[in-house]
Parts: structure tokens; sequence; C-alpha cells
């Protein structure tokens, strides 16, 4: 081959390959491309906790508060100096002192990671959410902290085979739920006649701090299955008010009178501490005395059933009525009972049950009234009277809209089928 066509032959192939070249980052101008850069891998932020406490710089330890353990004696025994305890005397953080701690509540120690472990903050937990931390680094600082609370929906239910508070926990839900349900269905319910076969369902959220369970949150919708009749229940806004209405738009609950008598006048009101006419010493007393005219008519506040009637030397002549699982109430001082009065019957709100007398512990003509709210002695002139009134008519329609969809997802996941479940029957 002469020089001159050796030339050529190279000059033609280092076209062909500029050209190629070219054709390729025409077709794949990516090819050329440099790698991206490698990103720094991201510097970790410190984790905190409790409004300010950088964990990962402490040593930290769990405790609970022991018995006849004090707050200053606790906090001596992991050194804290006599300044920060002396100043414990003058804590009060919205009512929480130094006498405020409980035995057998949890408690957070951050401790320096240095040979000293010198204690930098306490956090004392005093319920599910709060807690009250202390910052003794130098001198004393307590504030409180709430941790923050999610709610997560649920739809349970349970059909029943003992009582309504063991079919509840042999399916895992909490008890809490079994007082809220026996609220809400209390005027229409009886749940001291709960019997096998009875269920329930309800949508209803439930309260966690971090993975913890803490509590009940509102309750949606619950129908109660009770002797092959359903009662439903629908949490409804009625002037800016919520409450518990059926399927018709009636209101769950029922209105107590204000008094059960027209008196003269209250004599003794509900207090803790009570120097007794007759026996001369202090003791609480958990109820109403209205001054009234003996022969004065008494009557029942409420529907309920006679749970107890009788003499004692304190009450005199007394009737005691259990409304509903809920509300109780006792009158005392009877001259004389109403007219069929016996344990076991049904009266009507508005029945004579005795008469204004003078027996027992009694200096004079008066009705000693008392009034309980789950077992617990309230103050009967402090009792909220529930609403009465049905959904407006005109609300009715958006009212009838949540129902029906409310209903379904009540009944979406439903463990036994609702064509089964006998409604109320009733209609408007």
């Amino acid at each position: 081959m002469t020089k001159k066509r050796l030339s050529i032959w190279l000059l033609t192939g280092a076209a062909a390959v500029a050209l190629s070249t070219v054709v390729l980052l025409h077709l794949c101008p990516q090819c050329t491309e440099t790698a991206p850069p490698v990103e720094p891998a991201p510097i970790p932020q410190p984790r905190m906790e409790f409004g300010g406490i950088m964990v990962d710089s402490f040593s930290v330890e769990h405790g609970r508060v022991a018995s006849g353990q004090t707050l200053g004696g606790l906090l001596l025994s992991h050194g804290v100096g006599t300044g920060v305890h002396a100043a414990l005397s003058q804590l009060n953080v919205d009512g929480f002192t130094a006498k405020s701690i409980r035995a057998g509540n949890p408690y957070i120690l951050y401790k320096q990671p240095d040979s000293t472990s010198a204690l930098a903050y306490f956090v004392y937990q005093h319920s599910p959410i709060g807690y009250y931390v202390f910052d003794v680094r130098d001198t004393l600082r307590v504030y409180p902290f709430n941790k923050e609370v999610r709610t997560v929906r649920r739809a349970d239910g349970a059909e029943i085979s003992s009582s309504l508070w063991q079919s509840m926990a042999d399916a895992g839900l909490k008890p809490a739920l079994a007082l809220d349900l026996s609220d809400i269905f209390a005027w229409t319910v009886d749940f001291f006649g709960i019997h096998k076969g009875d269920a329930f369902r309800v949508l209803y959220d439930e309260l966690y701090v971090d993975t913890v369970p803490v509590g009940i949150g509102s309750i949606y919708a619950a129908w109660f299955m009770h002797r092959g009749e359903r009662f439903m229940a629908f949490r409804y806004e009625q002037d800016s008010t919520y409450s518990y209405w059926d399927e018709h738009g009636r209101s769950l609950r029922k209105s107590f009178l204000k008094a059960p008598l027209r008196f003269s006048r209250i004599s003794s009101r509900y207090t803790n501490s009570r120097l007794h006419p007759i026996l001369k010493v202090h003791r609480p007393h958990t109820g109403v005395d209205y001054a009234a005219p003996a022969g004065t008519p008494v009557v029942a506040i409420g529907d309920g059933v006679i749970i107890d009637k009788g003499y004692n030397h304190a009450a005199g002549n007394y009737i005691k009525i259990r409304h509903n699982s809920v509300y109780t109430t006792a009158y005392n001082h009877f001259s004389r009972f109403g007219k069929d009065m016996a344990k076991g019957k049904r009266v009507k709100q508005g029945e004579v049950i005795g008469y204004v007398g003078a027996t027992g512990y009694a200096t004079g003509p008066h009705l000693d009234f008392r009034f309980w709210m789950n077992g617990k002695p309230i103050d009967p002139l402090k009792v909220q009277s529930p609403p009465v009134e049905p959904i407006h008519p005109e609300a009715m329609p958006a009212f009838i809209h949540f129902r029906d969809s409310i209903a379904q997802l009540l009944d979406s996941t439903l463990g036994f089928p609702p064509d089964t479940v006998a409604r109320s029957g009733q209609s408007n």
C-alpha cells in the first residue's frame, strides 16, 4: 500500500469514528454523563423528649415511686443538692406540689454519662398523658408536659355470654368502654338484667400515647341487642351540644324532676362535715334536707324500680329507687309510705311514694333526699338533668343522612349478620 493510500485510509477511518461518536451522542446523550456526586450521609438529629431533653446525651434510668417514698427523699437519694431539696417546699405548678407524687407511679432519671453520674432531669408521670419535668442541673425548674395523644377509629362488638364486663374482657376490649355504653343506654337497657345472647356493636375512638392505649375517646354510634330488641344510639350535635339519639331522632336521655316535693326551704345541704343535730358529732351529710310540713307528698324524681323499702333507726321510714344502671335515689324520714309501695315495684316519675315525716333521727318534719351516680354519692342540687327534646324537625333530613351513613359504617364489619338482629320496631 502506498503512503498516499494509507493516509487516505487513516483519515477515512478517523472520520468514521468521529461520525459514529456524534451519532452515539445524539442517540444516547446520557452515555457520556458523569455519575452524580455522592451525597453525604445526613447528620443524625438529636432525639428530644419532654420539651427539650436531649436524650442521647444522658444515661437513662426508669423506676417507680416506692411506698412511703417522698419526692425530696427520692431526689436526695440520687444526689441532688440541698438547695434544690429546699426549693421543693415552695413547689406549686398548677396545683402540683411535692406531696402530689403517688406510690407506684413511674419516673425517669436522666444522668450525666460521665463518672459523676449527676442527675440532670427527673421526669415524673402523674397520668397516662401528663408528666412533670424537674430540671435539677443548677436551681430547680419544674414544668408540666403532656404527651401527644392520637386517636384510632375502631369498630368492635361481641355477643354476651355472662356479663357485659366479662364479654368485653374476653374480646380484649377496655372496661371503660363497658361503663360508657352502660351510661349511653342507661335509660333503655336494664344492665342488671343482661342475659346470655345479648350483643353489642360500637364505633369509637381509642386513645393512644406512643403505642400504649390510654383511654376511650368519643363513641360515635352503637347498638345494643337486649332480649331480642335492638336499641341504637347516634352521637349528634344539636344546639351546640353533643348527645345521643335513637334512629328516630329521640333523645336517649330522660329528665329528672328538680325536687321530689314542694318544700318550704332547704334546711341542710350536701357536705363532707356537718354537726349532726341529734348525735352532736361532725360527719358527712351526703344528701339534701327539705323542710316541709308533715304529710307533704313525696314523689319519685324519675321512672325506676324500688330496690329497698323499710325502716331503720337513722333514716326512719325510707324508700330506695334504682332509676337505671347509673342513678339511684333514696327518700328518708317518711311518716308513711305511698299506696302499694313495695320492694320490686316499678314506679313512674311524679308518682307519690311517701309523705314527709320525722321518723328516725330527725328533729322535725323533713325529707332527707340522697342521690348516687355509679354507686357514689353526689350532690342532688348539682345533678345535670339531661336533655329530652328530640331532633328539631328542620334538622331531621341532616340527621337521617348522618344516621344512615354511620349505621352502614357500624354494620359493615359486623360479626353477626344485620338481618338476624331485630330492630326496635318503633316508628315516629
